[in-house]
Formats: C-alpha cells, sequence, structure tokens
C-alpha cells in the first residue's frame, strides 16, 4: 500500500517541522510538504506530532520466574505495547542451566512466531559461565543476536561470578557485541534478606529494605571496572539509584564506554509506594525497587546530561490477585514475583511527565525512547528515525490529549497498573508498523503473528 501521513509535525531526535511522509509498502518512500500523487490512504496528521515508533529495548514476555511466569505473553504484550505507540520491542531470551543458546533461541522464537503484532529482537541472557558457551556468542551474533545479558544479583538463579563476567566481557570485545548488565550485589541482599526474615520482616516494603541504593552503586562501580579492564563497552540495564548514576557519570566523564537505561517507574514512582496498606506495596516490588521520591530530579538530570541513553520498562507483568502472581509472597516478601505492567504506558508517561514538565525536551524524548536504543542496539537507521529508507514505524501523537490510566482500560494482560488513576496528558492515536496500520481509532487492525524477527547488526558492522 501507500500511504500519505499528510500536514503533521514531525519530530526526530534532532528535527522538528512540519511536512508530509509518503510510505510505500514497508518503508519510508518520501518526505516534503504538499506531496501528492495516487495513494491507498490518507492519514491526517495536522495539529498532530508524527514521531517514529518507540522502541522498548527491556520487556519479559512469557518469561518463567521463581515457579510462575510473566502473564502478558507475545500476543498480548506486543498488542498492548502497539496501542502505547511501541511498534519494536527486544526481549529477553534464556540460556537454561546446561543448555545452549541455541536452545533458548529456539524456545523463544517459538514463543513469538505466530504472536507477536510488532517486530521483536533478543537479549540472551546467560546464566553460568562455560568454555561451549563462550565460544557460542559468536554464532548468536551471526543470528542477529548481538548482546548478551548478564547477573551481579539472584544467587542460585542467574547470579554469575566476577571471572565469568569478565571472560563474557573479554568474548563480547571478540565478536562485536555488548554486555549488558543487571548490577545489584545479589550476594550481600541475599544476606540482608536472610536477616530480615529472621527478625519477622514479611512485608513488601523490606523488597526495598533489603536492596539498598549502595548495593546497586557498587555492582555497577564493579561492572564498569571490569569493562574497563576488559576493554568493552557495557550497558547497565534498569538503573534506579543516584548512587549508582553518579558511578556511570564519573565513569563517562573519563571517557569510558559506559551507558545506562532507566525506566519510567523510578521516575514516577517512589518507596513510598511499598508502604500501602493491605498488601498493596506487592504491586510495586520489582528489581532493583523504587528509590527515594527526591531522587528522581537526579535521573531527570542524567537523561538531560546523556548520562543514561534510554527509557525502557522491564515490562515483566504479574497479577495481584492471583495466587501464582504477588500473593506467592504474602507471608514473605521475598517470595514475591518481581516485576510490573509498563509496556503500554512507557511514552504518555514520559512525555506526560518528562516533555509537558520541562523535564526533557520534545527531541529528547524522541530520542531516549526510539532513536538511542536503535543505535546502542544495531537497529539503526532502519529504526528508530523517519528518513527515506528506514521502516515505516510511525505513531501519531496528540500531545493534547487526555487519559487517565487505568488497568480497565488498558489493553496488558494483567489486573492492575501501578499508575491507576494518573491523568496523562500525551495519547497515541494512530500507528503504523513496517507501513501497515495496526491501531488506530482506538482498536487494534493488526494481527498477531505479523511482527517479524529483526536481525540486529553487532558493534562491528558497518551500519552499527
Amino acid at each position: 500500500m501507500k500511504i500519505l501521513v499528510q500536514g503533521g509535525t514531525i519530530v526526530t531526535a534532532t528535527d522538528k517541522y512540519e511536512g508530509d511522509v509518503l510510505i510505500d509498502g514497508t518503508a519510508i518512500h518520501s518526505i516534503g510538504t504538499s506531496l501528492s500523487g495516487p495513494v491507498d490512504k490518507t492519514i491526517d496528521a495536522k495539529g498532530k506530532l508524527v514521531i517514529p515508533g518507540g522502541i522498548d529495548v527491556h520487556t519479559h514476555l512469557d518469561m518463567p520466574f521463581g515457579g510462575t511466569s510473566s502473564v502478558d505473553d507475545f500476543q498480548t504484550g506486543t498488542i498492548a505495547a502497539a496501542f502505547g505507540g511501541t511498534t519494536t520491542v527486544v526481549d529477553f531470551a534464556i540460556q537454561e542451566h546446561g543448555g545452549t543458546m541455541r536452545q533458548a533461541y529456539e524456545t523463544w522464537m517459538g514463543k513469538a512466531e505466530g504472536k507477536a503484532a510488532i517486530d521483536y529482537g533478543f537479549h540472551m541472557i546467560l546464566r553460568e559461565h562455560t568454555p561451549a558457551l563462550e565460544k557460542e556468542m559468536g554464532a548468536m551474533v551471526d543470528e542477529g543476536i548481538t548482546s548478551f545479558k548478564l547477573f551481579m544479583a539472584y544467587p542460585g538463579v542467574f547470579y554469575m561470578d566476577d571471572a565469568g563476567i569478565f571472560r563474557y566481557m573479554q568474548r563480547s570485545g571478540e565478536v562485536g557485541s555488548t554486555i549488558s548488565m543487571h548490577a545489584e550485589n545479589g550476594i550481600v541482599i541475599d544476606v540482608l534478606i536472610e536477616q530480615a526474615l529472621r527478625k519477622g520482616c514479611k512485608e513488601p516494603k523490606y523488597h526495598a529494605l533489603t536492596r539498598p541504593p549502595r548495593a546497586e552503586a557498587e555492582a555497577t562501580h564493579r561492572a564498569i571496572c571490569l569493562a574497563e579492564m576488559a576493554n568493552v563497552p557495557v550497558y547497565i540495564v534498569h538503573l534506579s539509584a543516584a548512587e549508582a548514576l553518579r558511578e556511570v557519570a564519573r565513569a563517562r566523564s573519563r571517557g569510558i564506554d559506559v551507558f545506562a537505561e532507566t525506566c519510567p517507574q523510578y521516575l514516577f514512582l517512589s518507596y513510598d509506594n511499598y508502604e500501602e496498606p493491605n498488601f498493596e506495596g506487592a504491586k510495586y516490588v520489582m528489581s532493583p525497587p523504587l528509590r527515594d521520591k527526591a531522587k528522581q530530579k537526579d535521573l531527570w538530570h542524567g537523561l538531560r546530561q546523556n548520562d543514561l541513553q534510554a527509557i525502557s520498562t522491564d515490562h515483566c507483568p504479574f497479577c495481584f490477585n492471583d495466587n501464582e502472581g504477588k500473593l506467592l509472597g504474602k507471608d514473605d516478601f521475598s517470595k514475591i514475583p518481581n516485576g510490573a505492567p509498563g509496556i503500554e504506558t512507557r511514552m504518555s508517561l514520559t512525555y506526560d511527565g518528562g516533555v509537558r514538565t520541562g523535564n526533557i525536551s520534545l527531541n529528547r524524548w524522541v530520542e531516549l525512547t526510539s532513536t538511542s536504543p536503535a543505535k546502542l542496539f544495531g537497529m539503526f537507521p532502519k529504526k528508530g528515525t523517519i528518513a527515506p529508507g528506514s521502516d515505516a514505524d510511525i505513531v501519531i501523537f496528540d500531545e493534547n490529549a487526555e487519559t487517565t490510566l487505568s488497568a480497565a482500560s488498558l489493553h496488558m494482560n494483567v489486573d492492575y497498573t501501578p499508575y491507576e488513576g494518573r491523568r496523562v496528558r500525551g495519547v497515541t492515536e494512530t500507528v503504523l508498523s513496517r507501513g501497515e496500520v495496526i491501531v488506530e481509532n482506538g482498536s487494534f487492525q493488526g494481527r498477531p503473528g505479523r511482527g517479524e524477527f529483526i536481525r540486529r547488526a553487532g558493534r562491528h558492522s558497518p551500519t552499527s
């Protein structure tokens, strides 16, 4: 199809101007003013923003965790993402103990194929270090999986010691991949959890109190040091603590290639939510935990100054009123599944609380939610911008429209939202994915399974 998006305000990471976008098939054909000619569909974008589709490089769809599983699969999760203005996700495939990355890749492809409504890629979680897995990293890069996630947290589940981390970092330099790091001192955190439970401290708030900001800062510092010794970049996921951000900023000031993301929950929620009565605090149990509200200004400063390069969601939803969800930890905070929903609300929340309030500029918003993630993870310029030849992943965004966030009206497969009742200005109106209108007039026009796997470029590729 040929589609003309007409009369909108086109916004990229660097530009803002009035214009038209002509789409031919799956790609952007041309950009100009007063474009005309025979088209199959015209979308009137006058008075609206025309932005590149959002890219969320941190989601956990259909992920097993602690004896249960996140409740959004690749169908419900990607449809919800589309309603929120996100057209690409990068999820996490998990290498099982004793298994190969190829097996993990095939398992997660099986989860996504036939279900994903938008385009998707994978990071690979490595749960252990072996020479065979080290070697296999090269084969994964050839498949387009060019980033590997390691954990300093969750001993016995995901935790890896410094030797294993360092060896994988060295190997990443050889194959041109990126190491993403969950930076919390899991060994110390487990001691704090054991001590809290022994004292009878079982409420959700102790999830945060046993994961202090210094545990995140120490691990962030250590991850940076290991990457510096290995002479490779490192990407810190879901940074929540101002103390950890200072470690990133200091390293970047020395010229070290360290990058980091934060998430909307750390910008708009705080430790105060854990104090909500009747076990409501369990809704906000995630790792790292929510921090002191006063420290949110530090994260916004980091976003403005480019010490933080992306806003992702860490979308990992578990139902609240479910014995296989958050209620697993009713009598023991350490058994509450870690994670919260957010894949659908990211764009509106960050526009309303970021752009509209002056915390970040409009161009910086597009950069943080689309362009920078595309560049960091080998998808630019195919994804992450509005330019001739790029995929026609385009969002028509009404910056004046308002909506109230509520689980009843959102599309995620979960029984709550952490932002229940929050009024936001800035709403996704129409969404195109590779030239196909998939959200329009408040309804889903796409189909499950239309999403395609993205073979991402590595750091050694000339297109990265």
